[in-house]
């Protein structure tokens, strides 16, 4: 029963930081976690402290009372509402707030976490990890809810679509930036239903490259994306974060070149030149040059060698020799892109982003441009020089001899033909269906099961680690040696989480982007592709709520109003695969022989002719498709009027009264008799009167004007009209 209960209660704790001090001295180690504790105290933050692994202390923290806990409330919703993400004024009193408006479990995380982090001039803790002074702090992280996690990973294990109400329960625990990555990837998914539907037929029917499919597809790239910006605005609306990205937070690494005072506030504000962050920016024109001879030089031998080993070479060892690219492919790509993301990421320090919303923005374009070579190329070298040029081309990789000449039997095994050489046919298809399933399936090894498999690995040396020391005489119980028994179940998970991975949601949106990039690029080349996303993407809904729950530590929540700039990449592949499907359609049209039979008689002015009808087809379709959906109503939009309009109707009440708006009463204010009029005009003859109070005085209320103007019609009236009546 207590290991029942440690396992899922927390005991009020809201966030723990990990302190590391083994490369330490102790007396540097004591001053560090003396300044850790002394501004945790002065943010208004509680703490308590115990032991953890490998030199490791873990601090327990939450927010010292609740007061404090509601003044941040209403300073974040206030702060909110002056930059326009809310709608209404929050109640003028503190807990009002709290009582009109429930605090969810990511909101108080969120408000938590930014006492602990932002600057002591905001309230703060000012702590940062392995920042500054800071460099101790391991890691600052929530712990895991295992009684909800339980129960969520149960219950999705049972439903093939999400629901409204699924999605607000994933942003009231981890934030609306991982709810929008799930909202995201479910509507994939349920808009995968008709290409699905409809790829199969094809596939049955038509076959592939075929020109109806590439139609068919591009409407729906189109559609998916314009719907999903709409989707974007109702969900903000819907959980209160629209225009959210307007509220940034200052990068702590921001460098300012001057101060100049704001001429509307009247502050301080430090700035770096736009103009000269501009100059910094244009280096990423190298940089993309640069990845892209890099990784293109790397790509395109491997293919070449690929080329050679399974078209030209016919000696012994073939059937192992053809999987030497791939090796060489697994082996280098990975190393080449983790040295050019780091160039990247330097490049995005030195231009010098003022806030983390712009600063990750800029990084992941530039990842972008990594992903695209290192996902795309093979299969554009395959479609795009294999394919038109490949008689002109083979007949030159001889070059690549050296790779199977130790198992060359003679030297005619290693040459290539001069002439004759016949492309094939079915390896543009073969490469599609290796990227949209078989990579698939890898990568889903490899993001779930390989880091279960490491975890275990890891326990299971610690444990082997522990028992050696025990039997040598040491303390084998290591950190729990001091644990109290009713602590010590939960300090040991607490421990587990602590060695857990940090979950990057960039890292899953990455993937469904680059996965909806073969869709829109090539999916005209093996029509069932969209059928293998819809089973990947059901499984990848679920694993990644599972490696949430149980592989990473549970995620800080953070507030976004949409996907980022993944939103322009998928628009940027939209856009390419309207090129590209018209060209896959042209060149390997009749059955992947170009349109006269063969791949030689291709005409170049045919190819461009395709490409330029279909680019102008897709900005066509798109202005249609996005004036229709901007046409259409929705709960996001219609939840939005409400709340402007209850704002307006309550600053009038506010202002003027809550009968502004009523009709005026039927009944007289007063009796106008002939003594009333009398007195009336006595009082007029003692005071000095204008000729404009005369003329405002004539008619004592609506009644008597009304009276007035029926008595004007009756005697203007034409004499016709008199007799009619």
């Amino acid at each position: 029963m207590a290991h029942h209960s440690a396992l899922h209660s927390n005991f009020g704790v809201d966030y723990v930081i990990t302190y590391r001090f083994a490369d330490t001295s102790n007396v540097e180690a004591r001053d560090g976690f003396s300044s850790l504790m002394q501004a945790l105290a002065r943010a208004g933050l509680a703490t308590e402290v115990r032991n953890g692994d490998n030199c490791c202390l873990l601090v327990f923290v939450k927010v010292g009372s609740e007061k404090r806990l509601a003044q941040q409330v209403y300073r974040s919703r206030v702060k909110d509402w002056l930059h326009g993400v809310r709608a209404a004024e929050p109640a003028r009193e503190t807990q009002s707030t709290l009582s009109g408006e429930s605090l969810n479990e990511a909101e108080r995380f969120r408000i938590i976490h930014h006492l602990i982090t932002s600057p002591r001039e905001e309230g703060g803790a000012g702590i940062i990890p392995k920042h500054g002074p800071w460099k101790n702090v391991e890691s600052v992280f929530p712990l895991h809810d295992h009684t909800f996690n339980k129960q969520w990973i149960k219950k999705w294990s049972t439903m093939t679509f999400l629901k409204a109400n699924d999605l607000d329960e994933i942003r009231d625990r981890f934030g609306e930036k991982i709810a929008y990555y799930f909202a995201f990837t479910q509507s994939y998914f349920q808009f995968l239903i008709f290409p699905a539907a409809f790829g199969f037929a094809a596939w049955v029917i038509l076959g592939s490259f075929s020109p109806l499919y590439a139609i068919v597809n591009g409407l729906w790239c189109v559609t998916f994306v314009e719907y999903w910006k709409r989707q974007e605005i109702d969900l903000g609306v819907r959980w209160g974060v629209k225009g959210v990205a307007g509220i940034q937070q200052k990068r702590r690494n921001f460098q300012h070149e001057k101060e100049v005072r704001d001429p509307v506030t009247g502050e301080l504000v430090r700035i770096f030149p736009a103009t000269k962050r501009l100059g910094r920016q244009l280096l990423q024109i190298p940089f993309a040059i640069l990845a892209a001879l890099a990784l293109g030089t790397l790509i395109a031998t491997c293919f070449g060698i690929e080329i050679f080993l399974s078209e030209v070479y016919n000696g012994p060892g073939q059937n192992l020799l053809v999987f030497l690219p791939t090796g060489l492919l697994t082996a280098l790509v990975p190393t080449l892109t983790t040295m050019l993301t780091s160039i990247a990421t330097r490049l995005n320090d030195y231009e010098n982003w003022e806030t983390s919303e712009s600063y990750d923005s800029a990084l992941t374009q530039k990842i972008f441009v990594l992903n695209f070579i290192t996902s795309y190329l093979p299969i554009f070298l395959t479609a795009f020089v294999y394919v038109p040029f490949g008689s002109l081309v083979v007949p030159y990789l001889d070059i690549f001899s050296l790779t199977a000449r130790p198992f060359a039997a003679d030297e005619k095994q290693l040459r290539a033909p001069q002439t004759g050489f016949m492309i094939n046919p079915s390896r543009l298809k073969k490469q599609v269906i290796y990227f949209t399933v078989t990579a698939q399936v890898v990568n889903f090894a490899l993001e779930t099961i390989m880091p279960y498999v490491k975890r275990r690995g890891f326990s299971k040396y610690q444990e082997m680690k522990s028992e050696r020391a025990a039997k040598k005489g040491g303390a084998g119980a290591g950190a729990t040696i001091d644990d109290l028994p009713e602590e010590a179940e939960f300090l040991k998970r607490v421990r587990q989480e602590a060695e857990l991975d940090v979950y990057e949601v960039a890292t899953d949106l990455r993937e469904m982007v680059v996965q909806y990039g073969y869709l829109s690029l090539f999916s005209v080349v093996w029509p069932l592709t969209p059928v293998s996303f819809i089973i990947n993407n059901w499984i990848e809904l679920r694993s990644d709520a599972i490696k949430i729950c149980v592989e990473m530590q549970r995620p800080i929540p953070l507030r976004a109003d949409s996907i980022g700039p993944w939103l322009d990449s998928l628009g940027f592949l939209t856009w390419m695969g309207s090129i590209t499907s018209a060209a896959l359609a042209y060149l390997f049209s009749n059955n992947g022989l170009g349109p006269d039979g063969t791949p030689a008689s291709i005409q170049g002015w045919a190819l461009l002719l395709a490409i330029f009808l279909s680019e102008h087809a897709y900005l066509l379709v798109r202005w249609g498709v996005r004036l229709a959906i901007s046409k259409m109503d929705s709960p996001g939009m219609e939840k939005e009027r409400a709340e402007r309009f209850m704002v307006r109707k309550r600053y009038l009440e506010d202002a003027m009264g809550q009968d502004v708006m009523d009709a005026p009463s039927n009944q007289m204010e007063e009796n106008i008799t002939r003594a009333s009029l009398e007195e009336d005009a006595r009082q007029s003859s003692l005071r000095t009167t204008s000729p404009q109070d005369h003329f405002w005085s004539r008619q004592r209320s609506w009644e008597e004007s009304a009276k007035v103007g029926a008595s004007l019609i009756e005697k203007m009236a034409p004499k016709e009209t008199k007799k009619e009546q």
